[in-house]
């Protein structure tokens, strides 16, 4: 600790109004998928509980179901009585904290972020959803009414739970967003026509929930401030809607959200292939016109001084932090006590949006522990038994294991190849947009430090290293390698003459040189580190063709990331070959690739190629457990080496694997 607070402003108090605030960040509403039959479960009261012992001053809930047409099973049911005990033990195990509880009022209507179409969708019009062309059934005035008032009185109950306000969240393209903008509404009643029809939901939901609840009850409000599809809401119209909808009477703050269900998605919540904080100027551009009412930064802010100097600027009054706060959800403690350092960071990654979508609990790349009762600023508990433990890699897998293991008391040492840790992470961190990936393993590494981890790094570990260590237990997170690509001619693999996409990288990685002619990747990875590579070689090569047995690329990541991807490669002109593999009659010494079709055989060849390389599906690193465990050690494999997977996969093998020891 400083002794002093390094962010006076951020720790600030905050009273404006209904508003009182002992800090000014504010956890932004996020989806866990933690509820259990439409109830507030033991686990998502804990997550909930967890950033409020963290720090935070005001936590927006998940959306809830808050109209009788919501039944779906993983959210939390406000519309009656059926689980207020539940409510109530929500809103008091946050409260108790000196931290708001605030639930989100919201409707998909026509917007799915999911596969597929949704067959019972309502809308303002019978219009498709940009993204999954759904169209949904247009309501009648008197079902826009019934609505309202479903709104209203589920605000009434969880004020009655104990809930300190509700949030309406109009912007992401869901049914408020819907109703305000032209693109989507070409209703001719009272909610649709002009700009005041439009915006009467709206109105008419804010004006009956203060007549529903007390004068205490705090009221928030997302709008739209760019969704990025032409002819709906841009940065002008969003200033007209603040303008004619925030009431400084009825309204405590107000949040500005970007893109919609569309392409556009990708804004909702963006990535390190564009700036950070990407939306701060024009919130603080549209705060003129909402009326003195506090207004809260949102979206890619990750660091505390970058949240202090928004409010030192006078940009914003609060920031809004989602996606750090589940990462950790102490980093306000930890800012405020001068711990940065030991913030586990948000990378920006998304992987957390994945897995909602998927209808998975909410996780996270960089924090195992997401809904633990011991989460917040935890530090394992010491084991009965002190061990000699020797971890063989020091990529993201190896660390997280050998950090978990030391603070519980083991002696650990960590033997790695590589000169710096991180492994396969750290090169992924050196292409665009996976800059923030570097948080996890520096963490990591200093998690270590402070446990007492010994680091051997540099060289490749071999059977005598690990037996003269004398291990009680041996952690293979030796990671994997792309398989080379079958048919194609062994005297290149066993030449070097074509390596892998990982060693393409670091062979490139120091070098600024033009290199020209096409760079050609053959793709049966389907991951954001093979895509992140594409795009560093666009700036490297004339043209970069990705070509690909499967009919697309980037099948394997979030939704959004893939969005994101598409939309780059467009802009870099990266060209994409679908349903083809490498011919092996290819001219391969005079940079003459042909490719055929998998399903017709027909050939494209590819001329002037520079650089071939591959992405492949991966095999483990397997060379040291067969000869250690003929010598009777007790051996483990974590990460890539148990089963070649994702960044989330390896922090959560390491972590676990530490634990059992």
């Amino acid at each position: 600790m400083t002794g002093t607070n390094p962010y006076p402003l951020l720790f600030q108090p905050f009273k404006r109004g209904r508003l009182q605030l002992r800090n000014r960040v504010i956890h932004a509403s996020m989806t866990t998928r933690m509820a259990v039959a439409m109830r507030a479960s033991p686990r998502l009261i804990q997550y909930y509980a967890n950033r409020a012992a963290g720090g935070a001053a005001l936590i927006v809930s998940e959306s809830l179901s808050v109209a009788r047409n919501q039944v779906l099973a993983h959210k939390v049911r406000v519309w009656d009585d059926a689980g207020n005990d539940d409510l109530k033990r929500w809103a008091e195990t946050v409260s108790r904290h000196d931290c708001h509880l605030l639930g989100q009022i919201q409707d998909p209507g026509r917007g799915r972020h999911e596969k597929g179409r949704t067959p019972d969708a309502i809308g303002p019009s019978a219009l498709p959803d940009d993204l999954s062309w759904t169209v949904p059934r247009a309501l009648t005035t008197a079902e826009v009414r019934n609505l309202i008032a479903d709104f209203a009185e589920s605000a009434a109950r969880l004020e009655r739970c104990g809930f300190a306000g509700v949030e309406l969240s109009c912007g992401h393209g869901h049914i408020f967003h819907q109703f305000m903008s032209a693109w989507s509404n070409e209703r001719e009643d009272d909610y649709g026509g002009d700009f005041a029809g439009r915006m009467k939901l709206v109105r008419d939901t804010i004006s009956a929930i203060r007549s529903a609840c007390t004068n205490r009850f705090l009221l928030g409000l997302k709008l739209p401030g760019d969704d990025g599809i032409p002819g709906s809401i841009g940065p002008r119209e969003a200033a007209a809607i603040a303008g004619y909808v925030v009431d400084p009477g009825a309204i405590d703050y107000v949040a500005f959200t970007w893109g919609a269900h569309g392409n556009s998605l990708g804004m909702h919540i963006p990535d390190l292939t564009g700036p950070r904080a990407p939306f701060v100027p024009l919130t603080r551009a549209l705060r003129a016109h909402c009326h003195g009412v506090p207004v809260m930064a949102l979206g890619l802010i990750t660091d505390p001084a970058e949240a202090e100097g928004i409010l030192q600027r006078d940009d914003a009054d609060l920031i809004a932090l989602g996606r750090p706060l589940v990462t950790d959800p102490a980093w306000p403690l930890k800012a405020q006590s001068g711990r940065e350092a030991q913030i586990r960071y948000c990378v920006s990654c998304n992987t957390c949006w994945g897995t909602i979508v998927e209808n998975k609990p909410l996780a996270c790349d960089n924090n195992p522990r997401v809904a633990q009762p011991d989460e917040v600023d935890y530090w394992p508990a010491k084991a009965s038994r002190q061990k000699r433990i020797v971890v063989v890699g020091a990529g993201i897998a190896g660390l997280e294991a050998a950090w978990v293991a030391a603070a519980r008391g083991h002696k650990v040492t960590v033997l790695g190849s590589g000169v710096e840790p991180g492994g396969a992470t750290r090169l992924h961190a050196l292409l665009p947009g996976g800059e923030h990936l570097s948080s996890i393993y520096d963490y990591q590494a200093l998690a270590a430090k402070r446990a007492g981890v010994t680091l051997e790094l540099g060289f490749r570990a071999a059977v005598s290293d690990i037996v003269s260590l004398k291990p009680d237990e041996v952690l293979l997170a030796t990671g994997s390698d792309c398989a080379w690509p079958r048919g194609w001619p062994q005297e290149f693999h066993s030449s070097g003459a074509i390596v892998d996409l990982r060693d393409t990288v670091r062979m490139l990685a120091g070098q600024a040189d033009w290199i020209g002619g096409r760079a050609l990747i053959f793709d049966m990875d389907a991951t954001e580190g093979t895509y992140a590579a594409a795009e560093h070689f666009a700036s490297r090569f004339d043209e970069v063709v990705v070509v690909t047995p499967r009919e697309r690329v980037a099948q394997e990541v979030p939704l959004v990331t893939q969005l994101r991807i598409w939309r780059r490669f467009n802009q870099l002109r990266i060209r994409i070959l679908p349903f083809h593999a490498i011919d092996p009659g290819s001219n391969w010494e005079q940079g003459e690739i042909a490719c055929r079709n998998i399903y017709n055989g027909d050939l494209t060849r590819i001329d002037k190629v520079a650089l071939l390389t591959y992405a492949t599906p991966r095999r483990p690193r397997l060379a040291l457990e067969a000869p250690l465990r003929e010598l009777g050690l007790p051996v483990d494999r974590i990460g890539d080496c148990l089963l070649p997977r994702s960044v989330l996969a390896a922090t959560s093998d390491g972590h676990a694997a530490g634990l059992r020891l």
